[in-house]
């Protein structure tokens, strides 16, 4: 019996979009449909808000800059609180008081995938950040969420403290938005086909299914 190569996925994503919250448990419920299928998942950097410094700024001037003021956003909020709720999800904008730049988020997920706990890397940062209000742009925060999933405190700490893979991650942000990804979630199939946007998991779960047979015909010609 054959065995099916590995369809490769890369999400292209970032911890401060909603969307992007939403669309990994939408990808994860979708892979649940699809048991038979062998997947190899990568979690691939995104700045939604590349314009945010380092040392990240109030939620409340962030609102302003992006929507014009903060009760614009309110009513966006309610959709996405609902299609959050709707997954499973807890969204309380509300008690997100700082916008932060998410490049040492990236960061650690990257360092999880070492030991192959990027997922729960990034779900942990973005339960902090849309469940808890977590500021994500304290040091102690990240670490301790770093904890959280396993990785060495002490070693997250000083690692942080360097420039260490700040060039790497800012390259594969830059390449998404080179390859002209510019909403996400962006799902890329076997390094050709796109999916942009939180689909449902019925519809991700078809694509799945689909490039698979299709780069497993090929191969097996």
């Amino acid at each position: 019996m054959s065995t099916l190569k590995p369809l490769k996925i890369d999400i292209v994503s970032d911890v401060v979009c909603p969307w992007c919250y939403i669309g990994k448990r939408r990808i994860e419920n979708a892979l649940a449909l699809v048991p038979d299928v062998p997947v190899e998942v990568r979690w691939r950097p995104f700045f939604l808000n590349n314009w945010v410094p380092r040392e990240g700024i109030s939620r409340d001037e962030y609102l302003t800059a992006k929507f014009g003021s903060v009760e614009a956003y309110k009513g966006i909020a309610g959709r996405v609180v609902t299609a959050a709720g709707e997954e499973g999800l807890t969204y309380r904008p509300e008690l997100v008081k700082r916008q932060p730049n998410t490049i040492d988020c990236h960061r650690l997920i990257h360092w999880a995938e070492a030991q192959g706990t990027s997922a729960e890397m990034k779900q942990r940062l973005m339960e902090l950040y849309f469940r808890d209000g977590g500021d994500l742009t304290d040091v102690n925060v990240l670490v301790q969420a770093a904890a959280d999933v396993g990785l060495d405190a002490d070693e997250v700490r000083k690692r942080l403290a360097t420039d260490e893979d700040v060039a790497l991650i800012s390259g594969q942000a830059q390449e998404a938005a080179d390859k002209g990804i510019s909403g996400v979630p962006t799902f890329v199939f076997a390094q050709k086909y796109a999916v942009s946007g939180a689909q449902p998991a019925d519809q991700l779960a078809r694509a799945i299914r689909q490039v698979s047979g299709e780069i497993n015909a090929q191969a097996a010609e």
